[in-house]
């Protein structure tokens, strides 16, 4: 008789939640809860806290409000990614304002959620970001290259080498939180080719993820509103 190897099942991705409001956390970690392949491992009511936590406990993804006492989001986010850049990060707020997406991106965000998102928009960026994409608030991201060309974003010195017509197609679509096999569909190419895409997108701008080619793109004016 053979025996056949045992397949380990896979981990479950650990999930903290930071919100100063516990209804907020309460509703977040209902939406949650109920999903497979995702735990709910802690809450912390403030940025200090959530420091706290990660600094001694296995954590994949924190859902981290803007708005705390203590230590805010922003604040947070870098010290999270600073001690811990294996950390994936999700801002979930009321703030609708292009400047605090870009800081929050900056600071390392790979998603940026409005309270008012559906549970099927906190579940999908929620698994994108997990995939390793980003997840941005399509909306939020209008706004902001609005602002950004209004503000003459473009006069600022241009990425060293420009980007393909077909790169501006793909970026578009990855800064409106667009996975690869969406933006495979929309643009009639294989996932494959859109994965090229990018790569050429984040060695083209100077960057070292997704995430940071949308904060490269809107700071430099590259994708038109």
């Amino acid at each position: 008789m053979t025996c056949q190897p045992v397949r380990a099942a896979p981990m479950p991705a650990r999930v903290l939640i930071v919100d100063d409001h516990e209804l907020a956390r309460a509703g977040l970690a209902a939406v949650l809860m109920r999903e497979p392949g995702i735990e709910l491992i802690g809450e912390a009511g403030d940025g200090a806290a959530a420091l706290d936590f990660v600094a001694c406990q296995p954590v994949d993804l924190v859902m981290m409000d803007l708005q705390m006492p203590v230590i805010d989001g922003i604040e947070a986010t870098r010290r999270i990614k600073a001690l811990r850049p294996d950390i994936s990060i999700i801002v979930i707020t009321v703030q609708s304002k292009p400047d605090l997406l870009m800081e929050a991106l900056r600071a390392g965000v790979a998603g940026y959620l409005l309270k008012d998102a559906s549970r099927r928009e906190i579940v999908g960026a929620v698994r994108q970001v997990l995939r390793g994409e980003a997840f941005l608030n399509a909306d939020l991201v209008l706004h902001t290259l609005r602002r950004l060309a209004n503000a003459g974003a473009e006069e600022h010195a241009p990425p060293v080498e420009s980007l393909t017509a077909r790169e501006r197609d793909v970026l578009r679509l990855l800064m409106q939180g667009k996975t690869n096999r969406e933006i495979a569909r929309e643009l009639v190419i294989s996932a494959g080719t859109v994965k090229v895409h990018v790569e050429h997108i984040i060695a083209k701008l100077g960057v070292s993820d997704r995430t940071q080619a949308a904060v490269r793109a809107l700071e430099l004016g590259l994708v038109k509103a």
